[in-house]
């Protein structure tokens, strides 16, 4: 967690730096808010990597460069086998973006859709039985 943590804070100067240059030399105001979020969007992916690394009390065996290979074996987490809710989320937004260009009731039935299949995204898994880890 650490090495992603320094690898979001390099993007995040980068994009500091960058969009200072581009904010003192543009004259368009879409670039210099792209560039600002774009550096607002890895400063929180690289504060979350490092509270995550301190969250874990030093990390995983990956960040040390002592740790063994039979460290980091066992359980990573509960991966799903199948799902059938991406497909409807896409559906969801495609019906919502075509009732943006054509008809108020393709928004309604998109929101609808997109809404089941948010919710059952969420709560698909909700009863293995298990931690949730």
């Amino acid at each position: 967690m650490k090495a992603e943590g320094w690898l979001f804070t390099v993007m995040t100067v980068f994009f500091a730096v960058t969009g200072l240059v581009y904010g003192l030399w543009a004259r368009e105001p879409a670039g210099k808010a792209i560039l600002t979020v774009a550096f607002l969007m890895s400063a929180l992916v690289a504060l979350f990597w490092f509270v995550q690394h301190q969250r874990k009390g030093g990390g995983r065996p990956e960040d040390r460069k002592d740790a063994e290979i039979v460290e980091s074996s066992g359980s990573k987490g509960f991966f799903p086998p199948r799902s059938g809710y991406p497909v409807l989320t896409a559906l969801g937004v495609a019906l919502f973006a075509l009732g943006l260009v054509y008809a108020l009731w393709l928004i309604v039935c998109g929101a609808v859709l997109l809404g089941f299949a948010v919710f059952g995204f969420i709560f698909q898994y909700h009863d293995r039985g298990d931690d949730g880890a």
